[in-house]
């Protein structure tokens, strides 16, 4: 099969020749139809991430059909048109047991911990517990940013943000991420203000329903002056101590922040003022992935038309443009939206 490796953090990815793999006994091969290009899986090539092993083959948002199940899967067939989360779960830690598979103790990850779908195969190990069957309705490149940019957003504002219909949404960074937010929290009957350094990213939010400001010191006193008092929900999208500071002083008093934006390196600890934390009651909430349980009401939506992931594509691409998609993160982004290659 083809596949897109890198042998060294910040290389030029290459397209490569591999096997085909198996499916495990409890897993199974799905041969890629469409798969997106993160931010997440930049900062795997460019060596932030201690799970990733080299050589390496990127890539965690992902959908296609089955193409080999293993002996012990009971749920799916071949030719099955399937997503899955970016978290492989394991299925019977405490956690899992729970419902919360987004935070497996022993969750593994492709193109982090496992070998990822910038290829023409992947394995999904565990099927009957990670692997989700999507509806007809429902296209490949739409379904491929289910499984993170999208469905991250949806745990993120649903399932940790409690947002509620008439609520104050401010999103910081308007990526894929950012851009999916606040679809999300639109058709929550949310109202939604997006910030971003950007003008074609926030010139996207204000088209998906956002009002829009630029990124800027006193943005989080902007924040209170449009929202009447301040949001009751804050998004990092991004992922810095500059928007991770604004987002929650963008809050009013028992507002809570849900922080989506992987901080590294030299942003991995930002400064949070903990005293207004404490004297306006605010909650600090992390959000990772989306539990596999989660997906059933997140593809009625889909479905009925009510959430739109396909307005949160930039563009697609083929196969063999995902090297410089990669490569192009490198550089501030010349367009808005998430990008995507279809096979």
């Amino acid at each position: 099969m083809r596949a897109v490796q890198y042998d060294r953090f910040g290389s030029m990815p290459v397209i490569v020749e591999l096997p085909t793999p198996e499916a495990p006994v409890d897993g199974v091969v799905v041969t890629v139809r469409a798969t997106g290009v993160c931010r997440s899986d930049w900062h795997a090539w460019k060596g932030h991430d201690d799970s990733v092993s080299l050589p390496h083959v990127p890539g965690h948002e992902f959908s296609g059909t089955v193409s080999a199940v293993g002996d012990d899967v009971i749920g799916f067939a071949v030719g099955d048109r399937v997503t899955a989360p970016f978290v492989f779960a394991c299925g019977t830690c405490e956690q899992c047991r729970d419902g919360a598979t987004q935070v497996c103790t022993r969750q593994q990850q492709p193109g982090f911990t496992l070998p990822g779908s910038y290829a023409e195969a992947v394995v999904v190990p565990h099927a009957d517990v990670n692997l989700v069957a999507l509806p007809d309705e429902v296209g490949f490149a739409e379904a491929a940013g289910l499984g993170c940019r999208f469905g991250t957003a949806y745990h993120a504002l649903h399932a940790r943000g409690r947002v509620a219909a008439g609520e104050w949404v401010a999103v910081f960074g308007c990526g894929g991420v950012g851009l999916s937010t606040v679809l999300v929290a639109v058709a929550a009957g949310a109202r939604v203000v997006a910030v971003d350094v950007s003008p074609a990213a926030l010139e996207r939010a204000a088209a998906l329903g956002a009002t829009t400001l630029p990124m800027g010191e006193d943005v989080a006193a902007t924040v209170h002056g449009v929202t009447g008092g301040g949001a009751h929900v804050s998004v990092d999208a991004y992922g810095s101590r500059a928007t991770s500071l604004a987002a929650v002083g963008s809050l009013r008093p028992r507002g809570r922040h849900v922080q989506v934006g992987l901080l590294l390196d030299d942003e991995a600890v930002p400064v949070i003022p903990m005293g207004r934390v404490i004297a306006d009651e605010l909650e600090l909430l992390g959000s990772h992935g989306i539990a596999v349980g989660e997906y059933a009401a997140m593809l009625d939506d889909v479905v009925a038309g009510r959430l739109r992931p396909a307005e949160s594509i930039g563009r697609t691409i083929g196969f063999g443009d995902l090297p410089d998609a990669l490569e192009a993160m490198d550089r501030p982004a010349t367009g808005s939206g998430m990008t995507v290659a279809v096979f």
